[in-house]
């Protein structure tokens, strides 16, 4: 199986099925869970970690990962060639849900917002995810070591978030930021002795203030990132837009692109399936990505806040995959 589920519950702790229903995992079996639950197979050439947004219930989410991991496949064998590095491309997913519904208005966007924030701050979702992130790091095959080249025997781990989704990423990651770091793959060093390093993390229509890396996840230069925050947006997304303003004052991240941040970001536009991205376009620290040409289906309250499932999506995250070899 190429697809591994997860649930959070609205505390941001994991919690299991069982004969009675679901119930928290405890936390002395945290591990065990993952043990149990998350071993990533030596066929899997890249770790997906995927992270859905508002307004997803269960089987939707499950729906949209599998969409993702399709078009990933199909935009791989129809043009093999713009990625000389994924030579295969065997990803192995890990779906990590959580309770996003609300109702389609002001209030629900904003008690949707909120939630996804305490999961993260006040609640668990940080560590939780952080601990799953360092298990899945553990557990494969290095791609920088030995340290004199990254090789393609390891797997690689990408962390992939849509809307809120992208804030329990960012804070996860920012919880895992702390010592010291070291080199290769992309030009940003590599961190060693952490929890775990990801190679690089991929932000879909994320629902958050354009200056959020400035003021809330300001860790992230220093946290455990080998590659770039890649974050896209679209002036067709009114729930970054329209909600977003209303709730917050100010447009989201998904509507008009990363604003300020920690280190420069780059600005690019979003490129069609059939084009290279040259490593000079997306090797830098944050990169915001205009898809205002490609997200632009979508009716009612959201308009195309969820229209990302595309093929110009999968070949930016085959792009990133190919150019963390």
């Amino acid at each position: 199986m190429t697809l591994t589920v997860i649930d959070l519950d609205p505390t941001g702790w994991l919690v299991e099925e069982t004969p009675t229903g679901a119930r928290p995992v405890p936390a002395h079996r945290l591990t065990t869970h993952f043990v149990e639950r998350l071993s990533p197979p030596a066929w899997a050439t890249d770790l997906l970690v995927y992270v859905h947004g508002w307004q997803t219930s269960p089987d939707s989410a499950l729906a949209t990962t599998r969409r993702l991991l399709d078009l990933t496949t199909a935009q791989h064998e129809r043009r093999p060639a713009l990625y000389p590095g994924l030579r295969p491309w065997r990803p192995w997913t890990v779906l990590i849900r959580w309770p996003s519904r609300s109702l389609p208005s002001l209030g629900g966007y904003r008690r949707i917002r909120d939630r996804a924030h305490a999961m993260s701050t006040r609640g668990h979702a940080a560590r939780v995810i952080g601990g799953l992130l360092g298990y899945l790091d553990g557990r494969r095959p290095d791609p920088a070591a030995p340290p004199v080249l990254a090789n393609r025997e390891g797997q690689y781990l990408h962390l992939v978030g849509h809307s809120f989704g992208c804030r329990l990423l960012c804070e996860a990651v920012q919880w895992a930021a702390g010592e010291e770091p070291a080199t290769l793959g992309w030009s940003t060093p590599q961190p060693h002795g952490r929890p775990f390093t990801v190679d690089s993390m991929l932000l879909l229509q994320m629902a958050a203030p354009r200056d959020a890396f400035a003021t809330r996840f300001t860790s992230l230069p220093e946290a455990p990132l080998r590659g770039p925050v890649v974050a896209t947006y679209s002036q067709h997304d009114r729930a970054t837009g329209f909600w977003h303003l209303r709730a917050e004052r100010r447009a989201g991240i998904g509507y008009a692109g990363i604003g300020t941040a920690p280190e420069p970001v780059s600005s690019i536009r979003m490129l069609p399936p059939d084009e290279r991205y040259p490593l000079r376009a997306l090797d830098h620290p944050f990169v915001s990505v205009d898809a205002g040409e490609v997200f632009v289906r979508g009716f009612g309250p959201a308009g195309a806040h969820s229209d990302h499932l595309r093929p110009e999506s999968a070949h930016l995250l085959l792009s990133l995959a190919d150019h963390s070899r």
